[in-house]
């Protein structure tokens, strides 16, 4: 009974203050129908990733310049926020890339008295930097930091080395994996772990600034893959991933045919709210046709590995929203979290297996602030998402009105189910009660018993977890975002703040108020869904 009190007040409270100030004026039902009996999708246990880049501090869009020390040259990896941050995931999948690595020369053993120089900046250079160099000390402190954190590592490999570059923009000829080769040799020489070597970023289709054809490419990735058989032979053997770019379908379709036997993970890139410039990205974010647009590249791309047969599976191995760095006092800020939820949402109703955020640090769309290491709202969303959806992904529908975004999942550390809603809406309060078509079970101890109307009764049996995620002072554009009512705040040690839910009886509706986003955790609803494993 007392706990039924207090949820009902925080209840009150917490739509109360939203009333007081302006932006709750209606209040509506809607159903969540959830269909648990197979899943439709699944994901990687570890879904989540995030980038590290090798953009310098001269790195700059639009005259301004949002990069500062986040290279993987220049980083500090000593940062104690930093890396409570990465071990918070236990463990963080995180890809080494972006542009200029095809433009980075590796040290190794048999050089290491030649120079090894970073990127300087000069404009006739492609992509505006000349070559760059990751020394051998430089890869060790990575690898350090990296070890401690307890990071899964995917390595954008130098996929130009050896060609030439035609006036059209074409990339010809093959590919010189020689310097590849001998730093991969060093890397499982000194024991470092890499889950996977990705080849190339951003030169398939019609490219970003330079293409190869997807029959080199092809060639190339198979070069890729008999070097890590060789190097890792009688050792765990890391992925074998490419193209790391923009999805084209023609190319695509040719490329993995070519690779059908060697490829593990094809890899596409995501920009779909357009340049970092336009100063209309957040009525993209919380217009629900725009986000529902964004399904047609995880549908083509699925069509495309379908037709294949092959044995290859997707990800998303970039995605920062607005390219060319994003958009600062956006990106950065609680409403890009609208658009980063319903992505991971949309991604694993397709099966994708991961989805790398662009970036963990670096521009303004990076999960820590670039200079402080603070977490922007987004990072929360993340580490949120991490720990409560599973693999499975549930067939979900919402009714009532079309501003809000669901997704469910089978849960992550229960053998319940996590619900995730999204309200786009700047006005309106929404009541979601949960359907399950006639497939849930509550579980009570050891045994099941099929329930049609949980009441509060069994506190510890029927209740389930909410997090909900505002932004602080109502603003959308907060950096600042508070979990169930209290700001989350790193502390003077540079601890990541524990994520803790409220509880709630499960016959009562889900509330959802204007703008927020809420993951409901139900621990005791057990579906046939979830106890599948599928693949």
């Amino acid at each position: 009974m007392g706990l039924c009190f207090l949820v009902c007040l925080f209840s009150f409270i917490f739509i109360s203050v939203y009333a007081q100030n302006g932006k709750a004026n209606v209040t509506v039902k809607g159903t969540v129908f959830i269909d648990g009996k197979n899943p439709i999708a699944s994901t990687s246990s570890n879904f989540i990733c995030a980038t590290l880049d090798w953009w310098p501090p001269e790195k700059c869009d639009y005259g301004t310049c949002s990069w500062a020390n986040s290279s993987l040259l220049n980083l500090d990896l000593k940062n104690k926020i930093f890396l409570n941050a990465v071990k918070a995931f236990s463990p963080l999948k995180i890809r080494l890339g972006g542009t200029l690595e095809d433009r980075v020369i590796y040290q190794t053993e048999d050089n290491l008295h030649a120079p090894c120089k970073p990127f300087t900046q000069n404009s006739s250079e492609l992509f505006g930097f000349t070559e760059g160099c990751l020394s051998l000390a430089r890869w060790d402190e990575l690898n350090s930091f990296f070890n401690q954190s307890g990071a899964l590592i995917v390595f954008g490999l130098n996929a130009l080395n050896g060609k030439s570059i035609l006036p059209n923009s074409s990339a010809v000829g093959a590919w010189n994996s020689s310097n590849a080769a001998s730093f991969i040799r060093y890397t499982v020489k000194k024991g470092y772990n890499i889950y996977g070597w990705e080849l190339g970023n951003e030169l398939c289709g019609t490219g970003v600034g330079v293409r190869v054809a997807a029959a080199n490419y092809a060639f190339d990735t198979i070069s890729l893959n008999d070097i890590i058989d060789y190097a890792y032979r009688g050792l765990f053997k890391p992925l074998t991933i490419a193209p790391g770019g923009f999805f084209e379908p023609d190319w695509f379709g040719e490329f993995i045919a070519l690779t059908e036997n060697t490829l593990d993970i094809v890899t596409q890139h995501i920009y779909n709210l357009g340049p970092g410039v336009d100063e209309h990205i957040i009525e993209k974010i919380v217009n629900p046709s725009y986000l529902s647009g964004g399904a047609g590249l995880f549908i083509q791309l699925q069509d495309t590995l379908k037709r294949s047969e092959t044995s290859t599976t997707a990800w998303v191995g970039e995605s920062g929203g607005a390219y060319n760095s994003g958009r600062n006092h956006v990106s950065n800020t609680f409403v890009y979290s609208f658009w980063y939820l319903d992505q991971l949402g949309m991604a694993s109703v397709y099966d994708t297996k991961t989805y790398c955020r662009q970036t963990l640090i670096g521009g303004n769309y990076g999960l820590l602030n670039t200079t402080t290491f603070v977490p922007n709202p987004d990072y929360y969303s993340a580490l949120l998402w991490h720990r409560l959806m599973g693999s499975n992904v549930l067939s979900t529908n919402f009714t009532g009105t079309n501003m809000i975004r669901a997704y469910a999942h089978c849960a992550k550390q229960s053998q319940g189910i996590t619900l995730l809603l999204i309200n786009l809406d700047s006005h309106t309060t929404v009541q979601a009660t949960v359907n399950f078509n006639g497939t849930s079970a509550y579980v009570h101890g050891h045994r099941k018993t099929v329930v049609q109307k949980p009441h509060c009764k069994e506190p510890t049996q029927t209740i389930r977890e909410e997090y909900h995620l505002t932004p602080k002072d109502g603003n959308i554009q907060s950096q600042t975002v508070l979990l169930n009512g209290k700001p989350l705040i790193v502390d003077s040690s540079g601890a990541i703040p524990a994520l803790n839910p409220v509880t709630v009886p499960l016959s009562k509706p889900v509330t959802v108020v204007p703008r927020s986003i809420v993951f409901v955790h139900m621990p005791n609803v057990s579906l046939p869904a979830c106890m599948q494993i599928r693949r």
